[in-house]
């Protein structure tokens, strides 16, 4: 899953269109975010093993419902069609198959892995459409804010920070705190980057004129550029990533005086886990928006 992201995001924002791009990221944070939440209210646990066969354990001490797997296999698709349809042309039957069977393998896989039960996926899929509905109307607001508002850096940076507190404050330690605090960080990262671009005059989105637009013949060189761009750019993203984890960790610790002869215990303390993770995920989003972009021009890969 992280893998998936990691590489769809990029694509989408350096070869495809960062105006969809950041947009989709906004929505994503928001889904994830009240998903994870969400379970760690409601508190169901995994399908009992056995009678199920899990194929997946990384996840299991994780609360069940809802699917946020289903969630973010929902929003994204039915975002991509809503943002992308009239803004790009293309046949709207091939993004609503593209969306159904998006949606329809991830939520089927969750099943077949053993990890979440039919009413897991279903409460997902719902939930994440009635986010979409109240998100998708405003998530141009948010993102002219990100862009052109002064103070907006501090104002999401301290938001998303005091969502990651309150959320730790939830439950007992599990995976999806620091998935949330992962989530949170790569969403700040994201705003500050575009942030710091539009007020550069950087990575400009085309103007209304040039609307509707067309996907480019694909040639050999435009291919080539867009996959030489992906690999450059993701293995900064992962350098960027290990050497932040290698600087946040110690760093926490050190500060509030936990022990990290056990990194993997340390990590299950907020005072670590919080700021590694927030941290960490928010220098990807920033190299994601800004630093990555910057080098392209620079080398002449834009």
């Amino acid at each position: 899953c992280g893998l998936f992201y990691m590489l769809f995001f990029p694509f989408c924002i350096w070869n495809v269109d960062a105006w969809l791009g950041r947009r989709l990221v906004h929505i994503w944070v928001w889904v994830m975010y009240l998903g994870q939440c969400t379970k760690d209210v409601i508190r169901w646990p995994r399908p009992a093993s056995p009678p199920v066969v899990k194929l997946e354990v990384f996840y299991n001490s994780e609360y069940s419902m809802p699917s946020t797997h289903a969630m973010s296999g929902t929003a994204i698709p039915l975002a991509l069609l809503l943002l992308s349809h009239g803004r790009w042309q293309y046949p709207l039957m091939f993004g609503l198959i593209l969306a159904f069977c998006w949606c329809s393998l991830v939520c089927c896989s969750r099943i077949y892995m053993g990890m979440h039960s039919i009413l897991d996926v279903i409460a997902g899929f719902l939930y994440a459409v009635l986010i979409l509905v109240v998100f998708h109307p405003v998530v141009d607001l948010i993102d002219n804010f990100n862009l052109t508002y002064k103070y907006a850096p501090l104002i999401v940076i301290s938001l998303h920070l005091a969502l990651g507190i309150f959320s730790f404050t939830l439950d007992t330690w599990s995976t999806s705190r620091g998935d949330t605090a992962q989530i949170l960080g790569s969403g700040a990262g994201v705003a500050c980057g575009s942030h710091v671009s539009y007020m550069l005059g950087l990575n400009l989105d085309p103007p209304p004129s040039m609307l509707p637009l067309s996907l480019s013949s694909l040639t050999v060189t435009v291919f080539g550029k867009a996959m030489l761009r992906l690999l450059i750019g993701v293995v900064i993203l992962l350098l960027t990533k290990i050497a932040m984890k290698k600087a946040t960790i110690p760093l926490a610790c050190k500060i509030f005086r936990i022990p990290h002869d056990d990194v993997r215990k340390a990590r299950q303390r907020m005072e670590v886990e919080l700021p590694y993770r927030y941290i960490t995920y928010g220098m990807v989003g920033f190299s994601l928006m800004f630093i990555i972009p910057c080098l392209f021009q620079f080398i002449g890969l834009s």
